[in-house]
């Protein structure tokens, strides 16, 4: 229960806020804020809204092809009226401020819209719910204290709680401006990242190799330059950070020595240009052509669809066959065997006409059929011949010709002989002939 002196209290606080809030409404300054405030969106709905529009529309149709980039373009797109708004209500705000007139009105209108602006965006555009929530929480929080003035105080609280080490200073308000400003700077080096790669691979005057080698090289040199100016923008002292860096160094090198060893052996595969993506390799048992180079494995389809994640250091240091590593040029040879009572030069010839009318096989160099000698169930040949895409497949290909062959030597009665022995049988015989002459 309420006490007459808390009631009384309570009351006036009630009657005080009034009579601000009437103070307020009569005063000319609160309307030319109000005035300022619907200029300012009618400005931001009808003319800077459609060139902006027009801006992320462009942007989002070239040729970069950034999925990140241009998700980002198609939600600012989607609120680039608000965007217009908030522009320009920030502008005013910076001119009553350099007039030295009372804003008051002004602030909140913006608060409130910087925070609405940033949680519509991040529902957009974050696929985590629980970091959408954080990041709406957070805004909700600055702009209320940016509405009653007390965002500056709490700034200052944040960061008067430190520690220092050595030369570096902690504080929860370098956190998070570290924090914020390290997720900025990776994304933006992972947007550059992908731009360059997308750029070059439209060039004919890169190989892909080298496209590999230079996007992942630019990658890792835009990694350490966020760290880096992340670090000093926060006022972090970064010689500080030397000889910790270097025993980490040290400790990665001995306990991560596979990764690290996998890591230059990607770099040396790409500089010296012993694969590259689309070749047709053999590693052990594993045969297909290369999908793509990672900075850490090499991933080889199969014609089974299997994808294998081969290790580098596997092909640096181990047997790899590259099946187009000067040209795409493959020889494929397919044993046949006749019977001894066959035309052999008739077989030779249906056997070559077979492969002259196979699709995939070249006939510049042509199909050759060689007799390779005398089985003991058939006349040994063989026929060789030439593809130029061995990503596609080689089964397919020696189905189809040994079809080919298959049908021709039924027209032609040409047979293809069953293993054959001979089973001579003389002691048996001999001893039953004795066993006769005996009785």
């Amino acid at each position: 229960m309420f006490s007459w002196l808390e009631y009384t209290q309570l009351k006036n606080t009630l009657i005080e806020w009034y009579n601000q809030l009437l103070t307020a409404l009569i005063s000319p300054e609160v309307w030319i804020q109000i005035a300022v405030i619907a200029t300012v969106f009618i400005l931001a709905r009808w003319l800077l809204t459609p060139q902006l529009q027009r801006v992320f529309i462009k942007l989002s149709t070239t040729n970069i092809r950034v999925t990140s980039f241009n998700q980002l373009l198609v939600t600012l797109n989607e609120f680039a009226n608000t965007i217009g708004w908030l522009a320009l209500q920030w502008i005013a705000i910076e001119v009553y401020a350099s007039l030295g007139q009372s804003h008051k009105l002004l602030i909140p209108v913006a608060s409130l819209l910087t925070a609405w602006l940033l949680i519509r965006i991040a529902t957009k555009l974050l696929k985590n719910h629980a970091l959408a929530r954080i990041i709406s929480t957070v805004a909700w929080t600055i702009a209320i204290l940016n509405i009653f003035g007390w965002l500056q105080p709490t700034v200052q609280l944040m960061d008067s709680f430190s520690l220092t080490l050595g030369a570096i200073r902690i504080s929860p308000l370098v956190i998070i401006k570290a924090g914020l400003g390290l997720w900025l700077s990776i994304w933006l080096a992972n947007v550059l990242s992908t731009f360059l790669d997308r750029r070059l691979e439209v060039s004919e005057s890169i190989t892909p190799a080298m496209r590999v080698l230079s996007v992942k090289l630019l990658h890792i040199g835009l990694i350490t330059a966020a760290f880096l100016i992340t670090f000093s923008a926060v006022g972090i002292d970064l010689t500080a950070l030397a000889v910790f860096g270097g025993a980490l160094g040290v400790g990665l090198g001995f306990g991560l020595q596979k990764i690290f060893s996998n890591l230059v052996s990607g770099v040396i595969l790409l500089m010296d240009r012993s694969i590259k993506p689309g070749d047709v390799i053999s590693v052990g048992q594993t045969f297909g052509w290369i999908n793509h180079l990672s900075a850490r494995y090499v991933s080889v389809i199969t014609r089974d669809g299997i994808e294998h994640l081969i290790p580098n250091e596997a092909l640096i240091t181990d047997r790899v066959e590259n099946w187009s590593y000067s040209d795409n040029y493959v020889r494929l040879k397919i044993p046949i065997g006749i019977h001894y009572k066959a035309d052999v030069r008739k077989a030779m010839s249906l056997c070559l006409e077979a492969a002259s009318e196979t699709p995939r096989v070249l006939s510049k160099p042509e199909p050759r059929c060689l007799l390779k000698g005398f089985g003991d169930s058939s006349v040994d040949l063989e026929l060789r011949l030439w593809i130029e895409d061995p990503s596609n497949g080689r089964s397919n290909v020696l189905s189809d010709v040994l079809l080919g062959v298959w049908d021709r030597f039924h027209e032609h009665d040409i047979e293809i002989p069953y293993p054959q022995q001979d089973l001579h049988l003389r002691s048996g015989f001999e001893q039953l002939n004795s066993c006769k002459v005996d009785k």
